[in-house]
């Protein structure tokens, strides 16, 4: 681990500007204090010049004023009236010039007027002139570098000046190294790693996290930052080299080391996925030989999340498949492969897939992570990743396919029970007047009908224990609403219904009627979630869920606009009933009056579905415009709106068709997961997914938990693997000669 820099908690430093020079650069700081208040505001990384105020710190730091020291080593002053003077504008501009020849007569100024280049003087938030020196490199050269380096060696304070860090909330914690990499300056990293620079110094200010707006995160440490900027040549040397050598474990204020890093980086793009695989292979390799007994991939940041792990939830699914794909045939890197040869016969391969942190068997898994993150946008696509597809797939044929089918006629059953008990539980023509709860007979049918109720009861408790488990659980978006959340919302609904029934039923509300037959209605329309075990009738159920939660429901938020526009603009035009007449006086029975709003909106949605009547009343004002607003309200809505639906839900259906497969799989993929997790124990330890397999390291020998997968490759032929059997065949069970070995 590194040794951060000691900060001196006393310093003492030497003031000799004259006192109309320290007027005006109070000024200059009241001046830019204000404009840095603004939370908008952000200082640039460099610039020709700057004169930001210099921020408080929490060291004590003590100025003297020479002028007021008389005949001080012989001198009276003169020092501060040289023509060598130099302040912080001539020194960075001469950096910044990249000539030596600008900064003669520097270290004698220094000496002669007992300042340091670390003084508050010579620093503008933090930046030194050493920073400002290498942000103005010029074909990857400043000679002045070498300057500062050797005066501040002459002066004893080379650590401090070599590791001085930027200040600014912006690029706070960045120091001389990070510049240099980020230059691509191997040249003034070897040199400043010489002279004492901190290769574990964490670059932690605003521009280097995740936001939204200008950042760029690279894991805080020079090494990271190497390694994310693709410079092979200055990653070996901060590993390896006879000053400092840069600690792969270190972490940086996420927990992340530079794997992490790297996988943050990572974007899926063709061009930045191949120089990500090779320095994330790179770095594993080099750790492990540098560092035998260190497990890289292993290590979890704050998230408790592996490299692997982060790799999943971020959705990096280019460089997530050469991670479990990976496979080195060097002997001595051989045990950092994720995937072995196991035989191989022609195009056809037989491939061990390392399941550590991959299988639902352990928590926190792959699997996990991408089924139930909700956030990851190419979820499907990463499902179908070798070993997770055939991992699933064998999950799903063991276990889940039974236990699925018997859940589907448990839920069959408690359907039937619902409708059959429904009918007897409303009240009787002689009991209408009555108030529930209603008494039972005591009879045969009436003790089953009360165990029937009772069913229905403890159903709707499991199903709203469950409800509210899945959905705190997998927190769906609405962006995947469709795909996690809306089965679960309506078996909630469901049961909240059910219970609403339940004590409305025993609190004499006769209102206990209308919940049930709604909950009635939902439990069979619940019945299509178990669709989604037949490859067909899932597809067809995934695409009724994309209409229902598109189209539809934006239909319905226009529809319902127009609906309640024309029927406040109608029913103001409608004249009051009139009092109805005594009886025995005929009148003519033309049509219907509307007495109320809601009534008059009931009328216009029958134009909707083409069953209205354009002379439902006769009492209205305003002949002409009353039969211009049903007119008008037909074609926006009947003709309009309706119309476009279609053509939507067809555009709907189209689209969704290539991808409803795999959104039918991540559903499957869900439903296997919680079949699982309810397992005991002792079953779930039975039914684990892989064989265990001993793979040598060198000579020691390694046991690994393995999935077997079969890969047909036609475009990669045997020449010189290493496999781990020569002959192909099942490496389980012995199997007689005269049958036919399959191939696992």
């Amino acid at each position: 681990m590194g040794t951060p820099t000691k900060k001196r908690p006393f310093t003492l430093e030497v003031d000799d500007r004259m006192d109309k020079e320290r007027a005006q650069s109070k000024g200059q700081e009241a001046k830019d204090c204000n404009a840095s208040s603004s939370k908008n505001a952000m200082s640039p990384m460099d610039s020709e010049y700057q004169e930001d105020l210099e921020e408080t710190t929490s060291d004590l730091k003590i100025k003297i004023n020479k002028h007021f020291i008389k005949g001080f080593r012989g001198k009276t002053g003169e020092a501060a009236q040289d023509k060598d003077k130099f302040d912080m504008k001539r020194l960075f501009s001469a950096v910044s010039s990249g000539e030596v020849a600008q900064l003669e007569g520097l270290e004698q100024y220094l000496q002669r007027a007992m300042k340091h280049l670390t003084d508050s003087e010579y620093r503008s938030k933090g930046k030194t002139a050493l920073l400002k020196a290498l942000l103005n490199l010029k074909e990857g050269r400043n000679h002045t570098v070498t300057l500062l380096l050797d005066i501040a060696e002459k002066m004893d304070d080379l650590k401090e000046f070599v590791n001085a860090a930027y200040t600014d909330i912006y690029y706070k914690g960045q120091t001389a190294l990070h510049v240099a990499i980020e230059r691509r300056s191997q040249l003034f990293v070897e040199l400043l790693v010489q002279k004492g620079a901190d290769v574990h110094a964490k670059a932690c200010g605003k521009f280097f996290q995740l936001h939204d707006g200008p950042c760029f995160y690279f894991g805080e440490l020079p090494l990271s930052l190497a390694a994310c900027t693709n410079q092979k040549d200055i990653v070996d040397f901060l590993l390896d080299n006879q000053f400092q050598n840069a600690d792969v474990r270190e972490t940086d204020s996420q927990g992340n080391i530079v794997l992490h890093a790297l996988v943050m980086v990572a974007d899926n793009s063709p061009e930045n996925t191949d120089f990500i695989i090779k320095m994330y292979d790179h770095i594993l390799t080099r750790a492990a030989q540098l560092h035998p007994k260190v497990k890289l991939e292993e290590i979890e940041n704050k998230q408790g999340l592996t490299p692997v792990k982060l790799a999943a939830k971020k959705g990096k699914i280019e460089l997530f498949k050469h991670m479990l794909h990976r496979e080195f045939q060097d002997k001595d890197t051989r045990h950092l492969s994720r995937k072995f040869t196991e035989w191989v016969y022609g195009p056809v391969y037989s491939s061990l897939y390392d399941l550590s942190s991959l299988d639902s068997y352990e928590k926190n898994s792959v699997l996990e992570i991408i089924v139930y993150g909700t956030e990851i946008p190419n979820r499907p696509e990463m499902l179908q990743v070798e070993p997770l597809n055939k991992l699933l797939e064998e999950k799903w044929r063991r276990f889940a396919h039974p236990i699925f089918l018997f859940n589907f006629v448990v839920y069959l059953i408690y359907l039937s029970i619902f409708s059959i008990v429904t009918y007897p539980w409303k009240p009787e023509s002689n009991q209408t007047n009555q108030t529930p709860p209603y008494p039972l007979e005591k009879t045969l049918d009436g003790h089953l009908l009360l165990s029937g109720q009772v069913i229905l009861l403890l159903g709707s408790v499991y199903f709203f224990l469950k409800g509210l488990s899945d959905l705190r659980r997998k927190r769906p978006t609405i962006e995947s609403f469709p795909v996690d959340g809306l089965c679960d919302l309506l078996f909630f609904i469901q049961a909240v219904l059910f219970l609403a029934s339940t004590v409305l039923y025993f609190c004499s509300r006769k209102e206990y009627l209308g919940c049930m037959v709604l909950c009635l209605a939902l439990t069979w329309i619940n019945l299509l979630y178990y669709s989604r075990g037949s490859k067909n009738m899932g597809i067809y159920g995934v695409m009724i869920q994309k209409v229902i939660i598109g189209d539809i429901f934006h239909f319905f938020v226009v529809y319902m606009v127009f609906l309640f526009g024309f029927s406040a603009a109608v029913f103001t035009l409608l004249d009051k009933p009139q009092e109805q007449p005594e009886q025995g006086t005929q009148v003519a029975c033309k049509t219907v009056s509307v007495t109320n709003f809601t009534a008059t909106a009931l009328e216009l949605f029958k134009f909707t579905i083409g069953m209205g009547d354009l002379e439902f009343t006769d009492r209205y004002r305003y002949k002409e415009v009353f039969y211009v607003l049903l007119i008008s309200y037909i074609v926006l809505t009947y003709i309009l709106l309706l119309n476009m639906l279609i053509a939507l839900m067809s555009k709907t259906v189209q689209r969704t068709s290539d991808e409803s497969t795999n959104i039918w799989r991540l559903q499957r993929a869900t439903t296997i997961l919680d079949i699982e997790r309810h397992l005991p124990k002792c079953l779930k330890r039975r039914l684990r997914s892989g064989v265990e397999k001993v793979l040598g390291k060198g000579n020691v020998e390694e046991h690994r938990w393995c999935f077997r997968v079969q890969e047909v490759n036609w475009n990669k032929w045997n020449a010189d693997m290493r496999i781990i059997n020569e002959d192909p065949g099942n490496q389980e069970v012995w199997m007689p000669p005269e049958e036919p070995s399959e191939a696992s």
